[in-house]
């Protein structure tokens, strides 16, 4: 195991201890503990993309699209199994026991009234058991991702025009979700997510639960990537990514190598955004836009491609100064003639660090630690 795996493990655990110990001590509130929940999560997309742009040279800007499927796939579960309940205790006062039939039409009523509907979507045809919406959260991202994957690698598109394919497929699918015949629906999303079925613990308990899972993914995803890249399977999707026609020459199946890396951090992405999504409590189509995915892209820049702690390091740090500045917790800054409002300038700074790091420290932030002795 490489030495910077080793650190960056104990490093995560570190933060698990702290946290931890602090939530129960009252030091940091519930709310903050669900927002470093969900930057782990957001950081466990970062390290998927860095395998399939920082290291295999496919620039996707449709990860996202991935992750907030991840998301929907276990909301489903979690509005369903909290919409039953409540049918059920509301339905008990009858003189006889409510029918299967009437507790589906009460649940359909409940979900889908929003959308002027009463009838429950074929989608939702797994929604009441949780081991099968937990595999359909590793099944329908990874054969969406298999099946693009094959037919864009197939033709050979690479480049720009894999990433503009890449873009279009993420907006086909939020402008699909849109509409509130998706059986999703629509612009509503799913909400309520942060309330667990079936669990009377409080918020502050379960955002700890939440936490330690996202903690767990990550560390997780991290050694599975760090495997991936490492040895030689790692040595063949750098060669693919500096110069991919000569591995071709030399005998190597790229398509294959690229599907599998593709499919692989799509399914990375998706399980990060099963995670992330109960502690957000909502999940709507606006989250599968490709504003997402470039989003995704720029944080792995700023922290470095090609180093799997670097898209850790610049995950976390945008996502952490993205909701103190978009949080009104940042002083605006009064010029006189105009005053700087953090939450409407916060994405042109963000824009700007993206274009200075870019330019003069390609390396990104993770490239600070490369002068370290190994």
């Amino acid at each position: 195991m490489r030495r910077s795996t080793i650190i960056f493990l104990a490093a995560l655990a570190f933060l698990t201890v702290l946290v931890t110990v602090l939530a129960g001590t009252g030091l940091i509130s519930t709310s903050f503990v669900k927002t470093l929940g969900m930057t782990l999560c957001l950081c466990l997309a970062a390290v998927a993309m860095d395998v399939v742009w920082g290291y295999t040279g496919i620039l996707s800007l449709g990860h996202m699209a991935f992750f907030a499927l991840g998301g929907y796939l276990i909301g489903m579960w979690l509005m369903y199994a909290r919409t039953e309940a409540i049918v059920v205790q509301a339905l008990s006062g009858q003189t006889l026991p409510p029918t299967p039939e009437e507790i589906r039409a009460g649940i359909g009523g409940q979900l889908f009234g929003v959308v002027g509907s009463t009838d429950i979507p074929w989608i939702w045809g797994f929604a009441h058991a949780l081991p099968l919406q937990l595999a359909l959260v590793v099944l329908v991202p990874g054969l969406l991702a298999a099946v693009f994957g094959w037919l864009a690698f197939r033709s050979r598109v690479t480049g720009v025009y894999l990433s503009i394919l890449t873009q279009a497929m993420t907006l086909a699918l939020a402008l699909y979700l849109f509409q509130n015949d998706s059986g999703l629906r629509g612009n509503n999303g799913l909400s309520g997510l942060q309330n667990l079925p079936g669990v009377s613990a409080p918020q502050s308990v379960t955002a700890l639960w939440l936490f330690w899972a996202s903690a767990a993914a990550l560390a997780a995803g991290y050694l599975l990537a760090a495997y991936v890249v490492g040895g030689t399977f790692g040595s063949v999707i750098r060669a693919i990514r500096d110069d991919e026609q000569r591995v071709r020459f030399l005998g190597y199946p790229v398509e294959g190598f690229k599907l599998f890396v593709f499919t692989l951090t799509a399914v990375i992405a998706a399980i990060a955004g099963a995670l992330y999504y109960p502690q957000a409590g909502i999940v709507n189509p606006a989250e599968m836009m490709p504003i997402a995915s470039i989003y995704l892209a720029v944080w792995v820049a700023i922290g470095g491609r090609g180093r799997l702690y670097g898209a850790v390091l610049g995950a976390a740090a945008v996502s952490l100064l993205s909701s103190w500045f978009t949080g009104g917790r940042a002083p605006s800054i009064p010029l006189g003639f105009y005053t700087i409002d953090w939450v409407d300038w916060w994405q042109v700074l963000l824009g700007l660090t993206f274009v200075l790091v870019t330019l003069l420290a390609p390396k990104g932030i993770g490239g600070l630690f490369d002068r370290w002795p190994k």
